[in-house]
């Protein structure tokens, strides 16, 4: 029977009695010139050689100075990786490949509208675009190492740019995803106390010119209200030489990065040599409370690894053209988009608009004009492109060697789907499980070693010990049948410092709960938690179960629901509300949201459309929840507190266990028949 008290929906508790899928296995082809053929990784990655098997890693880069010490543990768990060591990201992204690259592709930029050419800027243009950006930040704007700002960029070349631009200058960049809202990007200009703010006059979406503009006086609006404006707004010209908003400039604030760059042609700034420990950039998450939280990335640590699993779990060469379909305003694109495939100097593909637009065979005939070899998308846009078309990818002659998926667990039938139509059986694919707390992937099968399974992610990627424990602190072992927390038993170099100006909230959300002894400086006793819920078959493969805390996945976009509920209680009508996560056939989770009314308000169509809106205007569309249920009242444990248990159990049509010791039970048969009854 499910314990009335409990007031949240643990994902750790579904679906766990799955049967275990067949093995598909990699193609000879594939495996003939695959980057990670020697079984003997797995044995130098293993616990007896750690923390140095991540030297491995790290020399796939140029250093300034090689590092002391591989794997400082005395202030756990604030691990310190090559410390001694001195680089710059920037440098390792682009001017070491000049010699040997210099005319070939860096990034494929796709416009969303078929009508326009793709731009083609090669790793020399890179070199030059860099560097006059990063002279027109240091000189124009005084930026320097150390300093934050963040960038409202949309999927545009520009972003990579001023990314490495900051980057070479060791000026820490905070990227917010360019679908959220204002309100959310000046909340995090706030938090970082960013000194300027980079966006983009407009971009496209489903075929629109959207207004982007707007968004950054909203955002300049709100930091200004919580005391930190950023000093200047940058604003890349979507269409260069002409601006495209329909907003406005503020005069003296405002600055049009497109006029001024011309004054810097030519220049070229040395690089800055960075500590491995000095940070690269900040990623906002939320958390299970209203405020995001910022992962503090470092720059040697994090390109090592993203760079190490790049190589041998994409297996991206030089030679591949290769497409992440992320959004980099996420931590996917970050490592898998620019850090770490243009590290290994591949050709990174970077696309503005939807997949499918303006229909779904869209992503296939980018990937034959480019000759794509390996896709990396979402189980939420597979799931899309699916829907829209099951045979749709059979019109197309592209050929993948290589496939991931990444962001969210993916079922069986629809791995398969992506397999068998866009695959076509040749490619094939490693499910990658990881965080934005963790820098890269945590597990994943080595493509050319391991069997692939539908539904698994794969066992530990090398250097990485997974482990799933049960509530109280019990290991579950492999092939127990339940599910548990998983949890990494090692530190490893693409993790994050900390939370940014937070260092308590990291060690609490993170290691405490499962940490065995606060005064060891021994690794060994700091498990990290990563606060998903998992089962651990018996050939160590694992199946992510979900999110077990009050964090919401939808699409791949993590979203607190204390902040959902939040922007619903910024409408003057409602009195409570309360977000349960709900299945969706396309986007995995969707917030299904209850709200009750203070006295006096009635419940109306217009009401739930307004209180939907407000959710998308203060975070983003993708915040939208998929019902607005106005009840009578909440179900309450006699405390006070709201079942969301119960909620969750009656949207997604199950059975609400005992209510019988809440304070109001008879309001959730109520609730069942409004919600059961208006879903027929």
């Amino acid at each position: 029977m499910a314990n009335p008290e409990s007031t949240e929906t643990n994902e750790a508790q579904l679906a766990v009695h799955w049967k275990e899928e067949e093995y598909y296995y990699p193609g000879t082809q594939f495996i003939a010139q695959a980057n990670m053929t020697d079984a003997d990784i797995l044995d130098r990655f293993g616990e007896k050689n750690f923390p140095e098997c991540f030297k491995e890693y790290a020399d796939m880069l140029t250093w300034y100075k090689y590092w002391e010490k591989t794997l400082d543990t005395s202030h756990p768990p604030f691990w310190k990786w090559f410390v001694g060591g001195e680089i710059n990201a920037c440098y390792n992204c682009v001017d070491r490949h000049l010699p040997k690259y210099r005319n070939k592709t860096a990034i494929h930029f796709v416009p969303e509208l078929e009508s326009d050419p793709i731009q083609h800027v090669t790793y020399q243009e890179l070199y030059v675009r860099v560097n006059e950006f990063a002279a027109l930040l240091r000189d124009y704007c005084g930026l320097k190492r150390g300093d934050r700002v963040t960038l409202h960029l949309p999927m545009v070349a520009e972003l990579p740019i001023t990314m490495l631009a900051c980057a070479r200058l060791g000026v820490i960049h905070s990227q917010v995803f360019g679908g959220f809202s204002g309100n959310a990007c000046g909340e995090r200009i706030e938090d970082s106390q960013s000194r300027f703010l980079i966006t983009m006059d407009s971009y496209y979406r489903s075929g629109k010119l959207l207004d982007h503009k707007k968004q950054a006086n909203i955002a300049y609006e709100t930091a200004h209200k919580l005391g930190k404006p950023p000093e200047k707004v940058l604003i890349w010209q979507r269409h260069p030489g002409k601006y495209s908003a329909e907003t406005p400039l503020v005069e003296g604030r405002d600055f049009i990065i497109n006029d001024l760059l011309p004054k810097y042609r030519g220049h070229r700034i040395e690089p800055e040599r960075m500590k491995a420990e000095d940070i690269l950039f900040l990623m906002y998450t939320s958390g299970t409370t209203g405020r995001p939280k910022a992962a503090q990335h470092s720059t040697g640590g994090y390109l090592a690894y993203v760079t190490g699993t790049s190589k041998y779990i994409q297996d991206i060469h030089p030679e591949d053209v290769y497409w992440c379909m992320a959004d980099i305003g996420w931590i996917t694109g970050h490592s898998y988009i620019v850090y770490g495939p243009l590290a290994l100097a591949a050709s990174s593909v970077v696309y503005e608009g939807i997949p499918t637009y303006p229909d779904a065979g869209r992503p296939w005939r980018i990937a034959e004009e480019l000759g794509v070899n390996i896709f990396h998308t979402s189980p939420t846009a597979i799931r899309g492109l699916r829907k829209a078309g099951e045979d749709v990818p059979r019109k197309y002659n592209h050929h993948f060697k290589h496939m991931t998926t990444v962001g969210e667990p993916i079922e069986p039938a629809v791995w398969r789907w992506y397999y068998n139509e866009v695959g076509k059986k040749e490619a094939v694919i490693v499910d990658t499980w990881w965080q934005t707390e963790n820098g890269g992937f945590l597990c994943s099968t080595v493509p050319a070693l391991a069997p692939m399974k539908p539904g698994s992610c794969g066992p530990g990627v090398p250097g990485i010990y997974p482990v799933v424990y049960d509530d109280d602190g019990k290991e579950l072992t492999a092939g127990a049948g339940k599910a548990g927390n998983i949890c990494i038993r090692n530190p490893w170099p693409g993790s994050m410092q900390t939370i940014w100006g937070d260092h308590d909230r990291f060690v609490k959300v993170y290691y405490e709960r499962y940490c065995k002894n606060k005064d060891s400086k021994d690794w060994r006793d700091w498990p990290y938690m990563a606060g998903d819920g998992a089962v651990l078959a018996a050939d160590g493969y694992v199946r992510i179960l979900g999110r077990i805390d009050d964090v919401i996945n939808v699409a791949g976009h993590r979203l607190g629901t204390k902040e959902l509920e939040s922007a619903a209680l910024t409408v003057e009508e409602v009195a409570e509300a309360a977000v349960v996560p709900i299945p969706d056939e396309v986007k995995g989770r969707v917030p299904d949201l209850y709200v009750s009314l203070k006295p006096g308000y009635k419940p109306t169509k217009e009401l739930q459309e307004k209180i939907a809106k407000a959710l998308s205007d203060a975070i983003s569309p993708i915040a939208r929840p998929k019902h607005v249920w106005i009840v009578p009242d909440m179900p309450k444990t006699r405390s006070g507190k709201i079942m969301r248990r119960v909620l969750g159990a009656i949207s997604s049509h199950g059975a609400t266990g005992d209510v019988t010791t809440l304070a109001n039970p008879e309001v959730v048969e109520t609730i069942r028949v409004m919600v059961q009854d208006e879903g027929k």
